[in-house]
Order: structure tokens, then sequence, then C-alpha cells
């Protein structure tokens, strides 16, 4: 049933591969950064015990928690000079309030400079 200009996603839907491309070919880069980066704070929140809802205690994983903010720093401090201040800016102040969160959470805290990210962001207090 498949023809060549169809592939498969993740979802076992078929997609037309160069409808796909088109689309993606229409998104500005920043829109594609920061989106990731959402993805990446969402995901962070939800294991630094954020979440919403009497599970989150259960939802929270402070080693994927970490692995998740460490991404998420060097996204934004690789991309802040090429997307512009504004959106650099609340990317910053996201991650910020991240690592603050992780520190408040975790029984055991790193030592300044080695938080989550911190290799990137320097220490956060």
């Amino acid at each position: 049933m498949s023809t060549s200009d169809e592939t498969t996603t993740g979802y076992d839907a078929p997609v037309g591969s160069d409808q796909a491309t088109r689309d993606i070919a229409e998104v500005a880069a920043v829109e594609v950064i920061t989106t990731a980066a959402v993805h990446l704070m969402s995901a962070a929140a939800v294991k630094c015990g954020l979440a919403e809802g009497e599970d989150a205690e259960d939802l929270k994983d402070l080693d994927e928690a970490r692995k998740l903010i460490t991404a998420l720093a060097a996204l934004v401090v690789a991309s802040a000079p090429d997307i512009g201040n504004q959106h650099a800016r609340s990317l910053r102040d996201g991650l910020r309030s991240l690592q603050l969160a992780f520190r408040e959470a975790s029984v055991i805290p790193d030592a300044p400079g080695e938080g989550p990210g911190e290799k990137y962001t320097g220490s956060v207090v």
C-alpha cells in the first residue's frame, strides 16, 4: 500500500514525504529550536516532580530530569546568539527555574557548578 512518496512515522501513520519536507521547510529555525526547548522543559518539569495532579511525586525521576535539563542548557546556550534575545531570555528563565527546582527536589545537593546544565550556564544558586 505504500508508494514512493510515502513514509511511515514512528506512529505507523503514512505521511507523504514530499509534503512533510515542504511543511518542515516552511518552519523557521527559531520555531524548531524553541519548540524543542519547550518539550525538554515540559519533560524536565514532570521529572522534577512539578506535574499537576496527585501522581506528581510518582512521576518524579531526578536522574532523568538531570539529563533533560543538561540537554536543554546546551540547546539554549548554543542557540542563544542565533535566536535573538527575546527568545533566548525566556528560555534562559525557564531553564534557570528548572535548575532551581531540581536543586530543591534533590535530597543530596550538587556542589555549586555541578548541577544539571551548570557546565553550560554556570552555577545557579
